[in-house]
């Protein structure tokens, strides 16, 4: 039988009666036509799952019992952050949702010299809000507790100098780098891994991420798509260095 989790931004305490948030609530009651004593599982971003019954269906909210508290532990002992060039359209949904599926703890929206998404303010809040809710839809379906923090959109250079020596590992995909993955050799601190928009990185941004301590990252002999590029490299440093 399929679990049915929920991502409710809520303190989560068992024994205790609440209403789902809104939109959560729609989606119980009309997407997945759940009624009263259906079970599902609710999670917040602490790490665990809360299993909870349905108590009342009505037409304007959903409240739900909370059962009990489950600890899971399916994060990758590997920290990564992916900074993503900002992609066209749908494709940035695509990289969210497929990052977070493949255990990324953090990613971070860079415009870079080559980028051809413009936020202004009001337009760049409204897609981080939109992103922030396709992480957490990845959630859900992939059975993790723990949202990744996404970040505002930021110039590559307004980051680069927010960045701290923390000690993780400073990769930039790029096609004429030498080194490989099975090369790498990770700290506690993890790793962060910068991937270009459509276009790649522009010299700028590769001389800037150079004086930072950078070092370039090579995937195979074919160039990739943004949207394939970032995905692609997840998936083989965790399969190297971490869920693997």
């Amino acid at each position: 039988m399929r679990t049915i989790r929920i991502h409710a931004d809520l303190p989560l305490t068992p024994g205790t009666e609440l209403s789902l948030p809104v939109q959560a609530g729609e989606h119980v009651a009309r997407v997945l036509r759940l009624v009263a004593g259906d079970p599902l599982t609710l999670f917040n971003g602490d790490g665990n799952d809360y299993p909870a019954s349905i108590l009342v269906v009505g037409k304007r909210e959903v409240t739900v019992r909370i059962d009990a508290r489950q600890e899971l532990h399916n994060e990758s002992p590997l920290s990564l952050t992916l900074a993503q060039g900002v992609a066209r359209g749908e494709k940035m949904d695509l990289i969210v949702q497929k990052a977070t599926e493949l255990g990324v703890m953090r990613i971070v929206p860079l415009l870079t010299e080559r980028s051809e998404v413009k936020l202004d303010a009001a337009r760049a809040e409204k897609r981080l809000a939109h992103w922030r809710a396709v992480a957490a839809s990845a959630c859900e379906q992939s059975g993790r507790a723990r949202v990744p923090e996404i970040t505002a959109a930021l110039p590559l250079s307004a980051w680069l100098d927010s960045l701290v020596d923390d000690g993780a590992l400073r990769l930039a995909l790029l096609p004429e780098a030498m080194r490989a993955s099975r090369e790498l050799r990770f700290t506690a601190a993890g790793g962060v891994l910068v991937v270009g928009p459509e276009g790649g990185l522009g010299e700028r941004d590769i001389h800037a991420l150079t004086t930072a301590g950078f070092d370039g990252l090579r995937l195979g002999p074919r160039i990739l798509r943004t949207e394939t590029a970032g995905l692609a490299a997840l998936a083989a440093l965790q399969a190297m260095h971490g869920d693997g």
